[in-house]
């Protein structure tokens, strides 16, 4: 027997929307537990303590959500959706802890340490890194293929000349988050020119106003930081070369990744590409050392021990035996099961991020800002403050570079602001920031990827910092800021840009 329609239940009241009290109460549980592992853990958080924090942070939200009339579903599958959009974050994670492993076994990495040591002085290394980070990004629109290839090795080279690896990463960071913001293969450039509804070559233009005097001030910085005097590679080189056959069929693997980025293949297709091209490799130049890796007999399954040790170094990374310490440190790394502790916490941060914006959190945090700012140069700063706070509180780039820019639309349009102005702003701030926040999936994967804390390199990150503090400053100086009612520069009109991936 069917039921009446006029018996069904009313349906449920709309959640209401949230104090401005209790919009910072998830935020604010967020950096006291997140402060409070810090003062406890140390760099260790990262390894356990910061995730527990998150965890503890995204119930406080569905707690709060749920007393404003959120239902529990809902919020659970925002966290599942928002953690959902990071599943590509995570394989890519994977497939470069793969790629050191395969190139830690095939001698790929010892191998850029080798003619790095011969070709850079400390005198000018840090600069030199930034440098070439920078053309390769640029090249490739891919920051995190460059830290995951030749950032790699760059680190190892850092750590034989007795260089800072914070300093190192800074220097790789700058470099490599240049690219990504101006290049228009790109993702994120891509994503910010689309947010403002711009071309995506004027954006690109638009965004070197700041990117590109970042860039210069970056070089400088770390032109300054090059440590003088003297330095003997020599002893460290003979010691390579009495452990590793170094050649420069060794450069194999990270000349396929660079030819398959340049062509735009997707970043997880050429990493795990240049993974299996460092195992072969390894299987072609070194037989007995992945035999020995695999502890078989080789005089009876040599092949079957090929087999086990290029697929122990993708899953548990390759661990050196030559028992010269400085070596066996630089070498044994790598394997999936490496970024383990990071994906772990990439998950707990988009749970969170998830939840607080399904909560409305950021809306209510930013209406306020953006109703206050009354001139273009404090509706610029906003602008930049909210694009770092959701890089914070949601954990993702891509939120960060979406969210505020629909939010700050209407009020860039009522101040008669062209949409370049809008995505110059987005751009330089979104992407470069995401990489000096611990648990954002950027912040996250670089540290892992460089092996250095995002605490302990991010003041050295010094694109990441000047890039949105030039974005303010243009805005207040008013260069290339025209204003006027309904103006819109020739070349803004959108024109179906996308993201192309991460």
């Amino acid at each position: 027997m069917s039921v009446p329609a006029n018996n069904s239940e009313p349906p449920a009241a709309p959640p209401q929307p949230l104090s401005l009290a209790e919009a910072i109460i998830p935020i604010a549980a967020l950096i006291v537990l997140v402060a409070l592992s810090f003062l406890l853990f140390g760099d260790a958080g990262a390894l356990g303590p910061n995730q527990v924090a998150l965890t503890i942070a995204t119930m406080i939200a569905v707690f709060v959500a749920w007393r404003r009339g959120h239902g529990l579903d809902s919020l659970r599958e925002a966290a599942i959706a928002s953690v959902g959009t990071g599943i590509g974050a995570i394989f890519i994670l994977f497939m470069v802890g793969a790629l050191i492993g395969t190139w830690a076994m095939s001698g790929t990495l010892i191998a850029m340490v080798y003619y790095g040591l011969q070709l850079l002085s400390p005198n000018y290394f840090y600069v030199t890194v930034c440098l070439i980070c920078g053309i390769v990004s640029a090249s490739i629109g891919s920051s995190w293929t460059v830290a995951g290839t030749i950032g790699i090795g760059f680190m190892g080279i850092a750590q034989n000349m007795d260089l800072s690896p914070a300093i190192t990463a800074g220097a790789i960071i700058s470099g490599a988050y240049f690219g990504d913001t101006t290049s228009p293969l790109s993702d994120s450039a891509n994503l910010a020119s689309a947010a403002g509804g711009v071309d995506l070559y004027r954006h690109v233009r638009e965004t070197l106003l700041t990117s590109a005097p970042a860039l210069l001030i970056a070089l400088v910085v770390f032109y300054f930081f090059g440590r003088p005097g003297d330095f003997d590679a020599s002893a460290k080189i003979a010691a390579i070369r009495g452990v590793f056959d170094i050649s420069p069929w060794l450069f194999l693997p990270l000349a396929v990744v660079i030819v398959m980025a340049v062509f735009r293949f997707s970043p997880l297709t050429t990493i795990f590409t240049g993974a299996l091209v460092g195992g072969v490799l390894a299987a072609v130049v070194a037989p007995a050392r992945v035999i020995a890796y695999a502890g078989i007999d080789p005089g009876t399954w040599g092949g079957v021990g090929i087999v086990k040790g290029v697929w122990l170094a993708l899953a548990d990374g390759y661990k050196s035996t030559t028992g010269i310490e400085a070596i066996d440190r630089l070498v044994t790394r790598g394997g999936m099961a490496s970024m383990l502790n990071t994906v772990w916490l990439i998950i707990t941060a988009l749970a969170f991020g998830g939840v607080v914006e399904k909560a409305g959190v950021l809306e209510r945090l930013m209406t306020p800002i953006v109703e206050k700012a009354k001139s273009v140069g404090r509706l610029v700063t906003m602008l930049v403050a909210s694009v770092f706070g959701t890089n914070v509180v949601t954990a993702d780039q891509y939120i960060a570079i979406v969210l505020p820019g629909r939010m700050f639309k209407a009020a860039f349009d009522k101040r008669g602001l062209p949409p370049h102005v809008l995505s110059r702003t987005i751009g330089a701030s979104g992407t470069p920031t995401s990489a000096i926040v611990p648990w954002n999936s950027c912040g996250a994967y670089m540290a892992a990827t460089l092996g250095v804390a995002t605490l302990s390199y991010a003041p050295f990150a010094v694109f990441s910092v000047v890039s949105p503090l030039l974005a303010i400053a243009v805005a207040y100086l008013g260069i290339r800021t025209p204003r006027g009612a309904g103006t819109v520069a020739p070349g803004d009109a959108p024109q179906g840009n996308r993201p192309t991936g991460s």
